[in-house]
């Protein structure tokens, strides 16, 4: 009988290509075992059979365990697995990164090497917040007032809008009832947020700590992309939870936010955006040749690219 570790690995091009996957597959409450080279959600109502190699991202919610067999499987096929919360609200951690290219990392580093790059970078992202803004010629001093000013800003608009009285931002880390409501409502939604960008960041395989605006941190990457959406869905969201009812305000914020999530399509449009902030205009797509395929190649001078897997000691390049 053929045995795990007796099988062959699956080659790349044996495997669907990214684009013609499913983007995101939750489970939860439930066992992820393997069957050859498909896994199976066993829970209360019976197996599920699902093609290992037609899953984007495996999303592992409250309540399942997974085999080391079936997180073979999924490792052979390229799939990504996260550990997140009910219904991929927050995430915990992560296995491999989705992409099998290292293009998204190396235009996010060669972006955030050069200090006019990142500051494009950092107004780009202004530009998708506010975009009734032009930030051009902006320094960062005068980014992070304005970006200040339109945080309080949107507070206010949405405190009038709802009627809740507003005293500010107040929050104690560590302490998340030393805030009133609303503010506990913009902590717990904040933090949903960061979940979400930091699931996107990994499975991309950009890195979470090389940020544009924050900076000094594990996650200032995670933190910039978070920010994007902050004033325009995390904000208003807490102040209707807030408003609506100020008993568990953060379970129920949590449980919101995730609806609007997934009403907005949120996590394709953070992997746009990514790809927008981090690839030049002209740049070809991610999803191009060789994203699908394991290939390795070797740099030489002139920023130039050969072969790897070959001894160049008998060859000359000019």
């Amino acid at each position: 009988m053929t045995t795990i570790s007796q099988r062959g690995a699956l080659t790349p091009r044996r495997l669907t290509r990214t684009a013609e996957r499913v983007s995101f597959l939750y489970l939860e409450r439930c066992t992820v075992h393997r069957d050859a080279n498909a896994i199976t959600a066993t829970d209360a109502e019976g197996t599920t059979h699902i093609p290992s190699a037609t899953i984007g991202t495996l999303l592992l919610g409250p309540g399942t365990r997974v085999t080391h067999q079936a997180m073979s499987v999924l490792g052979e096929t390229g799939a990504a697995v996260c550990w997140v919360g009910e219904h991929g609200v927050r995430y915990y951690a992560a296995g491999r990164a989705l992409s099998r290219s290292s293009a998204l990392m190396e235009a996010q580093a060669r972006q955030w090497a050069n200090a006019r790059s990142r500051l494009a970078v950092a107004r780009a992202m202004y530009r998708l917040r506010f975009p009734d803004e032009d930030p051009a010629g902006l320094t960062r001093h005068e980014l992070l007032g304005r970006e200040g000013r339109r945080v309080k800003a949107c507070y206010r608009a949405q405190a009038a809008r709802t009627g809740i009285p507003w005293h500010g931002r107040q929050y104690v880390p560590g302490d998340f009832g030393a805030g009133d409501p609303v503010n506990q409502a913009i902590t717990a939604a904040a933090q949903c947020m960061y979940g979400i960008a930091h699931a996107v960041v990994a499975s991309l395989g950009c890195s979470p700590a090389l940020g544009f605006i924050h900076s000094g941190h594990e996650l200032s990457f995670v933190l910039d992309i978070a920010d994007l959406y902050k004033t325009e869905i995390g904000i208003p969201l807490a102040f209707d939870m807030a408003a609506e009812n100020e008993e568990d305000v953060g379970p129920r914020t949590r449980r919101a936010l995730r609806d609007r999530i997934n009403e907005k399509s949120l996590l394709d449009r953070c992997v746009d955006d990514i790809k927008h902030l981090l690839l030049p205009p002209d740049a070809n797509s991610v999803d191009g040749p060789g994203k699908d395929q394991d290939m390795v190649m070797l740099q030489t001078d002139g920023n130039r690219h050969v072969a790897s897997g070959h001894n160049h000691g008998e060859v000359s390049w000019w």
